[in-house]
């Protein structure tokens, strides 16, 4: 079936009402709205067909459609205009990125804010890792029957000792192993390209101890290394979601606010996205907490070198023209303040 001219001009007519009105859009509602110069029975027709490519979703209690995530894929990609972002909103990025220019984290933490604050929805801000730096091995040594240290140690000389405490009986040939394999895995490898990996999936094995003393150390080898890079993750707006219809349902409530409990998960996700703007919508983010939401993302400059994330996660009904504009605008102001040496300014382009 082909996607003609009219189905495009109805779908893009119902993810634009759909976008402002949480509620499900029927044939009357776009007669009535906009100019189709068709008939009702014609729009139902078109829809329907619309729902059969997958573009639109039909809910059991409306007679109404939504789009599904391959509509709004499409969006993005084909129908999307770019949005001029509001004066307001330009002068408040620029106030507040330079009056903090020569405080790294706090000009991060504070971009994460206001980025909540002009989208309303919730942010997030992480900082560049400081170094590429290599994993030279790891030793796992027992303290008592509940605790062990983990020893990570790096080819710069960087040493982390970090106490676990284990849920999980262990022996010391079982540490030892576990420390070697890890070892032998990821020797040599960036501490980057490590964190990133299905580390604990590498090591589940056959033998139920050693799967389960796996599933105890794992999470915070990964955790170990975050801090060793230097990674800071700033995230706020997290109350915004209270305000959009989408969770009023408990359950979705519930699952989204988990996403900024698993903040090394979500780290993790970050560092895993590609460079530039980046948007994944509902089943595309790899996470199934995610499939209800869509991820936004870009990256900021320090020094032309450093690669930071910045974006904002919400519900896949979201105003992405808008969004993504507003966050390419933060980005390129970041880029700017981070390019400045001594706290002088620049002039505005």
């Amino acid at each position: 079936m082909e996607l003609t001219e009219r189905k495009l001009r109805i779908l893009q007519a119902i993810i634009g009402d759909y976008v402002k009105s949480a509620e499900p859009v029927g044939s009357r509602t776009l007669a009535k709205k906009f100019d189709m110069a068709i008939s009702p029975a014609t729009i139902r027709n078109e829809m329907s067909d619309l729902e059969d490519m997958g573009y639109l979703t039909h809910p059991h209690t409306s007679a109404g459609r939504v789009p599904s995530d391959k509509a709004y894929r499409l969006y993005v990609n084909d129908m999307m205009g770019k949005v001029e972002v509001s004066p307001e909103a330009k002068e408040a990025i620029k106030n507040t990125l330079r009056s903090d220019m020569e405080e790294f984290d706090k000009t991060i933490k504070h971009a994460a804010e206001l980025l909540s604050e002009i989208t309303n929805l919730a942010s997030f801000a992480m900082t560049p890792t400081k170094e590429e730096d290599t994993l030279r091995f790891v030793n796992l040594l027992p303290v008592d029957e509940h605790t062990v240290v983990l020893m990570i140690v790096a080819e710069s000389g960087k040493i982390s000792n970090t106490a676990l405490k284990l849920k999980v009986p262990y022996t010391k040939e079982a540490l030892q192993i576990l420390a070697k394999n890890i070892t032998y895995n990821y020797q040599g490898r960036r501490l980057t390209e490590v964190l990133t990996g299905q580390i604990v999936e590498d090591f589940n094995t056959d033998i139920t101890a050693m799967s389960s003393l796996a599933e105890n150390i794992m999470p915070n080898f990964m955790r170990t290394l975050a801090d060793m890079l230097d990674v800071h993750l700033y995230m706020d707006g997290l109350s915004h979601i209270f305000d959009i219809p989408e969770y009023n349902n408990l359950t979705r409530a519930k699952n989204f606010v988990s996403l900024f409990d698993k903040r090394d998960d979500f780290v993790k996700t970050l560092m895993s996205r590609d460079d530039g703007m980046i948007v994944t919508i509902g089943g595309e983010n790899a996470d199934d907490a995610m499939n209800d939401c869509s991820l936004i993302t870009a990256t900021y400059h320090v020094d032309g070198q450093l690669v930071g994330k910045i974006g904002v996660i919400g519900p896949t009904r979201m105003q992405y023209g808008e969004i993504t504009s507003i966050v390419e605008y933060l980005t390129e102001n970041l880029n700017k303040t981070f390019r400045l040496e001594g706290g002088e300014d620049e002039e505005d382009e």
